[in-house]
């Protein structure tokens, strides 16, 4: 169950409303496949194991995460809620979140697709009542809509993650560098 979800948001219900990526463009979904969701959910650490979802959970999930990301934007942007999206946030929010157990060889989460996007939700009211939203950033590259917590030294940040979005501007920067050079010296 080793998909290419990528975690560098620094929260997971920031990590989770990235999975919608190139909202601007071409707009890839994670989540075109139930499997895809139940993959998320065990590589994000929300849980251990996951009872598999179904075409209804995946269509919760991503009504959740489009919630969230209108919710994060508004807050970062300091606008008020859309009320439908918090409304849907809360009730998710609400749902029984699963239960850790300890095992002989330390915690274990099982849960079901409801159970975890619970955890999800409940980040996301965690989240945006917190202290961290100053921290919130969207990602310099204007492909990219990723927002994560901008952490940095001087919360001086660009790239929601240098190797998906950084790395491709710094090279570029340096190829126009060097083209211009180039040019200049002939």
């Amino acid at each position: 169950m080793n998909l290419d979800h990528v975690f560098v948001c620094g929260d997971p219900a920031l990590d989770f409303a990235a999975t919608l990526r190139a909202r601007r463009s071409a707009r890839f979904e994670m989540f075109a496949a139930p499997d895809r969701l139940d993959a998320w959910y065990v590589e994000s650490g929300l849980v251990d194991a996951i009872t598999p979802a179904g075409q209804d959970d995946v269509d919760r999930a991503t009504a959740v995460r489009e919630a969230v990301y209108q919710l994060v934007t508004a807050r970062r942007l300091g606008e008020d809620y859309d009320g439908e999206a918090l409304a849907l946030v809360n009730s998710a929010a609400r749902a029984p979140s699963a239960v850790p157990q300890l095992t002989a060889s330390g915690r274990w989460t099982a849960a079901t697709p409801a159970e975890a996007l619970s955890a999800v939700a409940r980040h996301a009211v965690e989240l945006l009542s917190g202290p961290d939203v100053p921290l919130l950033k969207e990602c310099g590259n204007p492909e990219c809509t990723r927002v994560y917590l901008d952490r940095s030294r001087g919360t001086r940040r660009q790239w929601c993650g240098m190797e998906s979005c950084g790395n491709k501007f710094k090279a570029a920067a340096y190829r126009a560098r060097r083209r211009s050079t180039a040019v200049a010296a002939g």
